[in-house]
């Protein structure tokens, strides 16, 4: 199986998210994309996290029923910082057989050469860049030569959404609604548990 594997917070999955799955799936020829939410990311807290179970949950509810698209646990139920290299390891154990893709941003394809073992990460997955404004490719494919990255990159078109976790959150904080921003699932979990309301509000004063 060609499979693709998009990590991050997902603090919440927003539309923007799907987007990308989505478009690296029929660009890349993928037979299906995976979100990835980390437990603990090494470098930076997660603002108003409301745990790694909860994020897991909100990405079950923005894949729904789309056969194309699912959820790995993998990261939440390790647990501790999530490191690339260890989750695409053992995902290799799991399934020698299946070919690895791990989706990023631009600005995270600069920083590869920073990773944790970004070499066994190349060895193990091609990297696919999502292309938007702010990271040109010849930019990342000079930055990434130096780790024997060459034919281990791909790129594929990303449609500008301007829609962030950051910006979802502070909505919900401001009685604002999110509806059109999140799958209608995400929305509709976020109200009913209200999720980040009480730490936006509590942070805020």
């Amino acid at each position: 199986m060609r499979l693709g594997l998009l990590g991050g917070t997902f603090n919440p999955p927003h539309l923007g998210h799907l987007l990308c799955a989505q478009e690296a799936h029929a660009q890349l020829g993928l037979d299906r994309v995976l979100l990835l939410p980390v437990a603990s990311p090494p470098h930076k807290e997660i603002a108003g996290d409301p745990g790694p179970r909860t994020r897991l949950e909100l990405c079950s509810l923005a894949v729904g029923d789309d056969d194309r698209l699912g959820v790995s646990d993998l990261e939440v139920r390790r647990g501790g910082p999530s490191y690339t290299a260890d989750t695409l390891r053992e995902l290799h154990a799991r399934a020698p057989e299946d070919e690895l893709t791990f989706i990023v941003g631009g600005d995270m394809a600069l920083s590869l050469p920073t990773w944790r073992e970004p070499e066994a990460v190349l060895e193990l997955a091609t990297v696919a860049v999502a292309e938007r404004s702010g990271a040109a490719r010849q930019d990342i494919t000079d930055r990434l030569a130096g780790i024997g990255a060459a034919d281990r990159v791909r790129f594929f078109d990303m449609p500008r959404l301007d829609v962030s976790s950051s910006e979802i959150r502070a909505r919900v904080a401001d009685g604002r609604p999110i509806r059109y921003l999140v799958p209608d699932a995400v929305a509709a979990h976020i109200e009913q548990r209200g999720t980040y309301t009480h730490m936006a509000r509590a942070t805020t004063g």
